[in-house]
């Protein structure tokens, strides 16, 4: 499984986590999102351990060889982050590290960010930006008003429903789908026919192999994506738990890079709330927002290059 890359199991938070590793140096810990595993970020790995890092990604509560309690409650952002606090303490014994986070693993950064500033020497998240907590609107009843009962926030709610909607396309025609989706705006998944007429016939791009799908595919038809799903169960869990920091800024240096074809990105009021002021109010020490061309959701796979010379380049200034 590449060269060189470590595999090991950390007990963190009453779970068992699986951690993949490589290099020696300042820590740079790497948060994958749905639907994906640690795997996202292989060729970050072996790019920073080129480096002189030591890159870390484990897979997330719920995701690939790591435990997955059943129910949803057990993913809230006070779990997840409470993952990744026990894992920074297990790797470099409480001491901050450099962050990298995408799609959901960007929630989690958020997340930590807010609760465990200390924790967090810079962060450069992908894809995802911070999102502050709307005083009285839940987030499902927000998004069902705004994008309608369709939008996958949604659709991913009622449990067991979205479980037999993937069981019967296959784990490899899902994976596939979401992987090669470049449709702009909030993504919705229809009653009909909900990942497509026939994913199985989409030709994979250029950056994610066949040989790459089968290790996706291979891990969810093993455990199955309920795991992954918990994490937008617990949305409205977590607009409960965090009303302590209802209106908190994040106070940790952060760059943001994303693809300009990002479904997140080109969902209705993200330009203007990332480009428009709102962004760099909520987190300060915002130095940077980078908008990659032609590129989709998944820009640490599909841009390889781009992301790991702007990893290399934000943290630079933080090595001492």
């Amino acid at each position: 499984m590449m060269e060189g890359i470590s595999h090991r199991m950390v007990n963190v938070n009453g779970i068992n986590m699986h951690v993949a590793e490589k290099g020696h140096g300042p820590t740079v810990l790497l948060l994958h999102g749905f639907p994906e595993l640690w795997y996202t970020w292989r060729h970050q790995i072996l790019a920073l351990s080129a480096l002189g890092y030591r890159a870390v990604a484990p897979d997330l509560r719920g995701f690939g060889d790591s435990d997955a309690p059943p129910d949803s409650p057990s993913y809230s952002c006070l779990h997840v982050a409470g993952d990744i606090v026990a894992l920074i303490e297990s790797l470099s014994g409480g001491d901050p590290v450099f962050l990298v986070a995408h799609d959901w693993g960007a929630m989690v950064g958020w997340y930590l960010c807010l609760f465990r500033p200390d924790l967090v020497k810079a962060f450069v998240s992908l894809t995802v930006p911070f999102r502050p907590r709307h005083p009285t609107v839940k987030p499902i009843a927000g998004m069902r008003a705004f994008f309608g009962d369709e939008y996958y926030m949604c659709r991913f709610q009622e449990v067991g429903k979205v479980e037999s909607e993937m069981a019967a396309y296959g784990a490899e025609a899902v994976i596939k789908k979401i992987l090669t989706d470049r449709t702009p705006g909030p993504p919705r998944l229809p009653k009909e026919k909900p990942f497509g007429e026939d994913p199985k016939s989409i030709k994979l791009p250029h950056w994610f192999t066949e040989e790459d799908l089968k290790y996706y595919a291979d891990k969810y038809n093993q455990n199955g994506f309920t795991g992954g799903l918990n994490y937008y169960r617990a949305l409205d869990l977590n607009w409960e738990l965090t009303a302590a920091w209802a209106g908190a800024k994040v106070r940790v240096p952060v760059k943001f890079m994303v693809g300009d074809l990002d479904m997140v990105y080109t969902t209705p009021g993200v330009k203007e709330y990332v480009h428009g002021g709102g962004f760099k109010k909520d987190v300060p020490l915002l130095e940077e927002c980078v908008v990659v061309e032609d590129t989709g959701h998944f820009i640490n796979q599909e841009r390889p290059q781009e992301v790991n010379a702007c990893l290399h380049e934000f943290f630079t200034k933080f090595v001492a």
